[in-house]
């Protein structure tokens, strides 16, 4: 019987519906021999396939996912490829999703509602959107009023954000078989007659744009950086220099705004949504009828408890991801 001696692998990334893939979506070829005393070779693609699920939000929730399709030529000690069970074709979903370390290697993520928790916060008289696996669901039951979920098979329709109604209260998430109840999920309406409510999206560890709003104060600044040079002002005819001219001269000016936002009033579960957003390389806020980036300048969190606390409130910074003044070339 031959002995594996080499694999070498073809990894296809594509939108469309699994398998239906051509020459032009082969992104990377990788080969591995054997380590000597093992008897598999294993292949780590993870980082390779995230470098083309790009995150591009604007308020429109649009399903990012890609099929990766991984096909593995296996070759024996005389470099002869195996003539039963090579070729190994497998195809997988890829979301831009992540596990925590307790979680132990590969592990499984929602595959139905692709969110932590279950209860969101929404303002009153507001809309959300509750993000699902297409594949994982049959229905959801929004106030008792059913939607049926359908799945073709296509990655624009993987991801599908399900749209809350500006009064609903309760979500009921039922598997393929329409009985099976999956998540209960409450929705708390906030009203809030001081404050500007501020949203704030950003990828989760299920690979879906989340929603979160923050009720309270929030407090807007700006750090500005700049170099400065001495000039000389003495004119040498006059043999005098103008004391309207500037000894120093500034360059290199430029801004940074930031903002501090506050939760608000939460239970203990919103501990989990703060600690994805604080881990999230995707984040958004709607400001001023836009959907901006941002980048959380909060570095760290304490996990509050109602029995520690007694009442929760979260704050966190944030600083836009760009520069005030338009330097873009």
């Amino acid at each position: 019987m031959p002995t594996l001696s080499q694999a070498k692998l073809e990894l296809y990334i594509y939108e469309g519906t699994s398998g239906n893939y051509t020459s032009s979506d082969l992104k990377y070829s990788l080969s591995k021999n054997r380590i000597s005393g093992q008897s598999n070779i294993l292949f780590e693609i993870s980082e390779l396939v995230r470098d083309y699920l790009d995150q591009d939000f604007n308020n429109d929730y649009v399903s990012q996912t890609k099929w990766v399709t991984a096909v593995t030529d296996l070759f024996d000690e005389n470099g002869v490829e195996f003539t039963s069970g090579s070729p190994v074709t497998n195809h997988y979903l890829a979301l831009d999703g992540y596990g925590y370390f307790e979680e132990g290697i590969n592990p499984q993520l929602n595959d139905d509602v692709l969110i932590s928790v279950d209860k969101l916060y929404l303002p009153e008289a507001t809309a959300g959107k509750l993000p699902i696996l297409a594949s994982g669901v049959g229905k959801v039951a929004i106030d008792s009023v059913d939607t049926q979920i359908t799945d073709n098979g296509n990655t624009n329709q993987k991801i599908q954000y399900i749209a809350i109604g500006s009064n609903a209260t309760s979500v009921v998430v039922y598997d393929t078989d329409d009985t099976t109840v999956l998540r209960n999920i409450t929705i708390k309406r906030i009203c809030e007659p001081k404050f500007t409510p501020y949203k704030v999206t950003f990828v989760n560890k299920h690979g879906a744009y989340q929603d979160m709003y923050f009720f309270k104060k929030a407090v807007e600044s700006m750090s500005v950086t700049d170099s400065k040079y001495k000039s000389n002002t003495i004119n040498t005819t006059s043999v005098s220099y103008p004391t309207y001219k500037g000894q120093e001269e500034r360059y290199k000016v430029d801004a940074r705004k930031s903002v501090s936002l506050n939760t608000g009033f939460v239970d203990e579960s919103f501990n989990e949504v703060i600690e994805e957003l604080l881990l999230s390389e995707n984040v958004w806020i709607r400001w001023e009828n836009k959907t901006l980036p941002v980048i959380p300048k909060t570095k760290s969190m304490t996990y509050k408890t109602g029995l520690n606390d007694k009442i929760i409130n979260h704050t966190i910074d944030f600083e836009f991801a760009f520069s005030k003044i338009n330097n873009i070339r």
